[in-house]
């Protein structure tokens, strides 16, 4: 079986392990002994915390199989980016030039530095190892974040938004940084792109350029990949399209990947999701596949399977096995979500 669970710290040899298999442009995760330890150690905290109101919260959660005991995957929420360190974006506008005299109007794309995000919520640290990249396993994942973020709004912003990785090659290098280095930072993508995980941002403020940035006299190979996603991270962006995110003209500053957003009561998944009362027994037969989560925090415990809901009772029958695997009882609440 399949378990999404809250990260602890035994968890981070198997973290460690999917921060490398994970590869460049996986900001959220650096190769870094002492961040991962910290983010292990910030999101124990977090799932233990009273929260009146979202502040620097991290909800890192890990996928375990539990036939070996092993961590397959992540995912993870932040509660509100940009509280206590900068996050940064470039906000894509239109400026408008007109001469009446010589009868010409000209519209120019811009990119501005902004950080229009502060106090969103934010899906991040999405990754499953490539062995188990089968069935419905990387939407479980992905999804089972929507339960927890419907079950526990208080705990997060208002707006929920996704940046998507931009487009870099084999090597991890950007062809929308390149205009970045050359000009402005001076150092490489893979540089750049690391210090941003580990938290060292100051950098950016001292280096960015200030004012906006006339697209038209960007180089046309970074022109293109504005917007635009990575081959391998366009099936997680149809997923979250679906959803309802969209995109608002918001890129990252690094590789030009867009950043989709919505309004957390519009998510679909938040909106469709329910709660049902448990039944322990033997499940009836059905071909509906759920995504089913207990409605605790500190304890947090997701996983799917085939269930059959008495819609007479807004009830669900579960077997031990999983009644137990999700911590809970019977006359509990689940949380489930058609897969």
């Amino acid at each position: 079986m399949l378990i999404i669970r809250p990260i602890r710290a035994s968890d981070y040899d198997a973290l460690h392990s999917i921060a490398i298999e994970s590869g460049h442009g996986f900001t959220s995760l650096p190769v870094n002994e002492e961040l991962l330890r910290s983010k292990i150690a910030r999101a124990e905290a977090s799932f233990t915390k009273n929260v009146d109101t979202p502040l620097d919260e991290g909800y890192l959660m890990v996928l375990e199989d539990t036939k070996t005991n092993e961590v397959v995957g992540t995912c993870g929420i932040e509660a509100a980016v940009g509280m206590e360190d900068a996050f940064y974006h470039y906000r894509l506008g239109t400026e408008v030039y007109y001469s009446e005299q010589i009868s010409v109007r000209n519209e120019v794309e811009t990119l501005t530095l902004c950080h229009d995000y502060t106090g969103a919520a934010e899906l991040c640290t999405l990754f499953l190892k490539d062995r188990y990249r089968k069935g419905r396993n990387g939407r479980m994942l992905s999804r089972s974040r929507f339960l927890f973020l419907a079950q526990h709004k208080a705990r997060f912003g208002h707006t929920v938004i996704a940046e998507m990785r931009g487009v870099s090659d084999d090597k991890g290098d950007s062809p929308f940084y390149e205009w970045l280095q050359k000009h402005f930072l001076g150092i490489d993508f893979v540089e750049a792109d690391y210090l941003s995980g580990l938290g060292k941002k100051a950098f950016m403020a001292e280096m960015m350029p200030r004012s906006p940035v006339y697209v038209c006299m960007l180089p046309s190979k970074a022109r293109r990949v504005i917007g635009e996603v990575h081959k391998n991270t366009k099936p997680a962006l149809r997923l979250l399209e679906a959803e309802g995110f969209r995109f608002r003209n918001y890129v990252d500053i690094f590789d030009g990947g867009p950043t989709v957003e919505c309004s957390l009561t519009d998510i679909r998944a938040v909106k469709n999701s329910r709660l049902l009362t448990v039944n322990i027994g033997k499940m009836p037969h059905t071909d509906q596949h759920f995504i089913i989560s207990n409605t605790s925090v500190a304890d947090y415990r997701a996983s799917s399977a085939k269930i059959l809901i008495c819609e007479e009772s807004d009830s669900v029958t579960l077997t031990q096995e999983i009644a137990d695997a999700l911590l809970v009882k019977a006359g509990e609440q689940v949380r489930v979500l058609a897969m």
